[in-house]
């Protein structure tokens, strides 16, 4: 799993200090670029071009899109990964069709992420599941790699537990 740097650890804090300070203004300006090319939205440059002043055109993709939805849901977690984050919104809802947006968000390319990646962190922001910004920015940097770890960890997170939990089941219904 790709390990946020300090770079990124300091963009999320950055952020989560917008939201300790209660920042209304700056959150809403900054999630005016929910929905649109990560980066187009002029609004948003203020909180972000500073930070991506310099970076790679990846790198500064994913500031603004992370900028963007952080303002739209600044809960955050210390731990996991978005396949975490998707197993927490299961476990308490439809899990045939958390699993469905959650398989749908693993396929998509690069291209439609921003786009799935809204619809999943509005679905986090309903159920009021956090979500770890930090890690969710590092596993950005591998997305489109060709052999689709960060995709597979997501997996593995999601999928995991839910197969240990039903293991466990039917082991204990074997010995009864």
């Amino acid at each position: 799993m790709p390990q946020p740097n300090e770079f990124e650890s300091g963009f999320v804090a950055y952020l989560e200090g917008l939201a300790d300070r209660e920042d209304r203004g700056a959150l809403a300006e900054l999630r005016r670029g929910v929905g649109k090319t990560p980066g187009t939205e002029v609004r948003t440059f203020r909180y972000v071009a500073p930070w991506a002043d310099g970076q790679w055109p990846l790198v500064e993709r994913n500031l603004y899109l992370v900028a963007s939805l952080f303002a739209l849901h600044p809960a955050s977690a210390t731990e996991g990964n978005l396949g975490d984050t998707f197993r927490r919104i299961a476990a308490g809802s439809d899990s045939e069709s958390i699993e469905k947006r959650f398989v749908a968000l693993l396929n998509c390319d690069a291209d439609d992420l921003p786009n799935h990646l809204r619809h999943a962190v509005s679905l986090a922001k309903s159920k009021e599941a956090p979500v770890n910004w930090r890690q969710l920015l590092a596993d950005l940097r591998a997305f489109d790699h060709p052999d689709r770890y960060v995709q597979r960890q997501w997996a593995g997170a999601f999928w995991h537990r839910e197969q240990t939990d039903n293991d466990a089941a039917e082991a204990a219904a074997t010995t009864s």
